[in-house]
């Protein structure tokens, strides 16, 4: 018996009925800047006042503010109110309180 080997060719090569899957595509990269520029007069809105910012406006005033005032204009509980007074003395407010008819109102004077 003789071994021949027989040489492949490209028609000789089984192929399989499943196609080959796509070549990934990579999507191109997009710019990071998405809104053309503008000069910065235009671009700058107003500055938005912080809530410790209106609470120290409510403070300062010379009714003052009481704790029921405080929490209906800036949304907030109670002691949440007490704790932003508490950062306000350690910003350097003098903040004090009377109690009038069983009504507390706080004052305050802002730092120098």
């Amino acid at each position: 018996m003789t071994n021949t080997i027989k040489k492949l060719t490209q028609t000789d090569v089984p192929t399989s009925s499943k196609r080959e899957p796509a070549p990934i595509r990579v999507p191109a990269r997009k710019s990071r800047r998405t809104k053309p520029r503008t000069p910065a007069s235009e671009a700058a809105p107003p500055a938005k006042t912080s809530k410790r910012d209106q609470l120290a406006a409510m403070l300062v005033r010379d009714e003052g503010a009481t704790i029921e005032q405080m929490i209906a204009a800036l949304s907030w509980l109670p002691h949440t109110v007490r704790a932003a007074l508490t950062g306000l003395k350690k910003l350097g407010y003098a903040i004090d309180s009377d109690k009038i008819d069983g009504l507390r109102t706080y004052r305050a004077v802002a730092p120098k």
